[in-house]
């Protein structure tokens, strides 16, 4: 569950996608009038969602792509947008009905996604012109560095794991499943992308050459993988790209993917993180991959956790990417692995930074103080850092901030990012490292005149003693237009992951500064289990869910309850999502009357249920430790299945309102219906909103806007 949540899911969660994107509607930038400065749905809703961004050649001109909703039309429309380096000439180059995405500047253009093909534009949005003919819808691209060619992303059919239906039965519904992994995320499995190599000429780009072709392996990585996982060498010879080679069973189990590098002349692929006859070891599917064979010491040489992203040194001698150690478990510190194209040697840059690298690029030649920039979480913030040949890391941005992507600007050391914060949303910044000091410059100020009308709430940070001794930070976000001397109700945020920060995030949903708009003081405590803080913090959640981590939730709230004169004791809540709404389960068998409403989303209920429901069996086997049925499961398996949510419903006194997706296939929804129906049963008031169009999350404008009301209607019912 971790990687809903990390910065990679953050940013599939955060900016734009083509969810409910409609050819037929034209949507733009709303200038809305508020009727108050205190935020609404609506107004969270109005506002443009800045995605990927790109310099040009020479830094002078910035394109990215910004996403607009319409909640009367319950759709979106993708817009490619343009500006000067300098923050002026800010123009909006979409000029129709469709949505146009995944921007890119190409021999002086820009290149661009519409209807399933590649096209071009000037930088003006003059000369438009459909350059790819392909057979199939083109899903991402990437050009080599000399023009020549193009790796283009396209989905086939799969039918190894949901076999076809029969010819003579075209309008049959029924799914023949055979293994594992039949469902992923949000939908069943009966496609996977494959990467192709297609020429570039004068007549266009045409059908490419299948680079996995024969094999049943998806690339890039199912849920949220895309272009990012694949790399031009600087010579346009070679890609290196991600792949997990594994399906069904095997898959379910396994975080195991490598970066390969592939021939373009002679089709060949070379695995860079294993030597050519390594041999898996046996590997038990009911049982955490700790303990196995597969995690000893004397095989972790062989990179057997998350290796993806690959990105290729400017002379093109060396391959890096972020590259996680152990098998089976997704939350493992995400390391920057450079790899020796010559000798095979890896080298790990980051080892002193005890956090994750969540993004990565090269310094530029020219730059002789770093090798790699990178952003990463510490101490509840995404900022910026440079490390150099010998692994020295130097902090960069030391802002209340969350840095979400990093990219060049230009030849030389400036950089190209985007920024949010629990105040702030998406916006484009160049960052130019100095010796002493970094210089930030926004350039881009896409929701301005919508904030100008809102009054946020004050963020404050606060260091918590916890049950046994440790100081936990915890972001305290104040109602909008506070009053010293009057007492609010207080929600106690509880974080998904587990293993997901609790950092300076903004959200379209789980947004503080609603929160704070609708009078509610929120803590957030970066309880144990989450990063930023150190891997022994957070390697403190997984066997033990309902200990340490459990008691930082009740010292956080407690010590706002006890400490902080504004705080209405007598009306606090307790809210969370995914492993957040196991929290809130939990917490209402065991909270000693603290909370007086709970709102769980999308949460984990029964944990026995959950080991078999969810389509990714790693995540289960590394936080539980066995399968249920196992009879010589660890103490902590019996923990974890003895402190199940489900067995204290008995103790349930509180109201409590549950919230699911039907297509949610991480934790099902009979997750959150057996909660409710509980609840009923028990007399408890009690409320249940499910969605059947939406999965993890809540995409589509209208049921978002639901969300909200239903959110702060059961809050205000119970705490005002």
């Amino acid at each position: 569950m971790k990687k809903l949540t990390t910065i990679v899911a953050l940013v599939a969660l955060m900016l734009p996608g083509s969810v409910n994107a409609d050819n037929d509607v034209k949507i733009g930038k709303q200038n809305i009038k508020l009727e108050s400065d205190l935020m609404t749905p609506e107004a969270l809703w109005a506002m443009g969602r800045i995605g990927a961004a790109e310099a040009n050649a020479d830094g002078s001109k910035i394109v990215y792509q910004v996403g607009y909703y319409s909640v009367k039309a319950n759709k979106s429309q993708q817009k490619i947008a343009i500006i000067n380096a300098d923050g002026t000439g800010n123009t909006t180059l979409t000029t129709g009905s469709k949505s146009e995405t995944d921007p890119t500047w190409f021999q002086g253009k820009i290149a661009f996604l519409s209807g399933g093909q590649i096209w071009t534009m000037n930088a003006d949005g003059s000369d438009r012109k459909q350059i790819s003919k392909t057979s199939k819808d083109i899903e991402g691209f990437k050009f080599s560095p000399d023009g020549s060619k193009v790796i283009l992303l396209h989905s086939l059919d799969f039918n190894e794991i949901i076999k076809k239906n029969p010819e003579d039965l075209p309008k049959a519904s029924g799914r023949l499943v055979t293994d594992l992994m039949y469902r992923h995320w949000d939908h069943y499995v009966e496609s996977i992308q494959h990467p192709f190599v297609a020429e570039v000429t004068e007549d266009g780009i045409k059908d490419g050459i299948d680079m996995l072709e024969g094999e049943p392996f998806e690339c890039p990585m199912e849920p949220f993988g895309g272009i990012e996982q694949l790399a031009w060498s600087p010579d346009s010879k070679s890609i290196a790209y991600t792949c997990r080679k594994k399906t069904g069973r095997a898959y379910a189990i396994s975080t195991d993917s490598d970066i390969y590098l592939y021939n373009i002349g002679t089709r060949e692929t070379k695995n860079l993180c294993k030597p050519a006859d390594y041999v898996e070891p046996e590997l038990d599917p009911t049982k955490t991959m700790k303990y196995q064979k597969v995690n000893a010491e004397e095989n972790l040489v062989n990179n057997v956790g998350y290796d993806q992203n690959p990105q290729f040194s400017p002379d093109g001698k060396y391959v890096a990417w972020t590259s996680m150690k152990r098998d089976g478990y997704e939350a493992d510190r995400n390391r920057l692995c450079m790899y020796n194209l010559a000798t095979g040697e890896k080298k790990y840059m980051t080892e002193s930074f005890d956090s994750n690298v969540d993004a990565f690029v090269w310094a530029k030649p020219k730059d002789k103080d770093a090798q790699f920039y990178f952003i990463g979480v510490w101490h509840g913030c995404v900022n910026m850092y440079a490390v150099d040949k010998k692994g020295s890391i130097k902090q960069l941005t030391e802002d209340w901030a969350d840095w979400v992507s990093i990219a060049h600007a230009n030849n030389g050391n400036k950089l190209l990012a985007i920024r949010q914060s629990i105040s702030a949303p998406n916006d484009i910044y160049i960052v130019t490292p100095g010796k002493k000091q970094t210089d930030v410059q926004q350039i881009t100020f896409e929701n301005k005149h919508i904030t100008d009308q809102l009054s946020f709430g004050k963020v404050q940070q606060r260091w918590v003693k916890t049950s046994d001794g440790k100081d936990m930070l915890t972001w305290i976000i104040l109602p909008s237009n506070f009053d010293p001397n009057k007492k609010y109700p207080t929600l106690l945020f509880c974080e998904g992951g587990p293993q997901s920060p609790v950092s300076q995030f903004w959200s379209y949903r789980w947004n503080f500064q609603i929160m704070a708009a609708n009078g509610y003081v929120v803590v957030a405590p970066n309880r144990r289990g989450l990063p930023g803080f150190g891997q022994e913090w957070l390697e403190e959640i997984s066997g033990d869910w309902t200990g340490q981590c459990m008691k930082d939730y009740l010292a956080a709230i407690d010590d706002a309850a006890k400490n902080l004169p504004y705080v209405d004791k007598d009306k606090l809540g307790a809210v969370g999502a995914s492993f957040g709404g196991f929290s809130v389960y939990y917490l209402a068998g065991h909270h000693d009357k603290r909370f007086k409403a709970f709102i769980s989303h999308d949460g984990a209920f029964n944990l026995e249920s959950m080991y078999t429901d969810t389509e990714e069996v790693f995540f289960s086997n590394w936080e539980y430790d066995d399968a249920f049925w196992n009879k010589d499961q660890t103490a902590n398996a019996t923990r974890t299945y003895n402190y199940s949510p489900h067995k204290f419903v008995d103790k349930w006194d509180t109201p409590i309102l549950c919230i699911h997706g039907e297509k949610d296939y991480r934790i099902v929804y009979n997750q959150g219906m057996g909660a409710f129906n509980a609840a009923r049963l028990r007399g408890i008031p009690a409320e249940l909103l499910i969605f059947p169009d939406e999965n993890h999350w809540v995409l589509k404008p209208q049921n978002g806007v639901l969300w909200q009301r239903t959110f702060f209607n059961w809050l205000d019912r119970w705490l005002k």
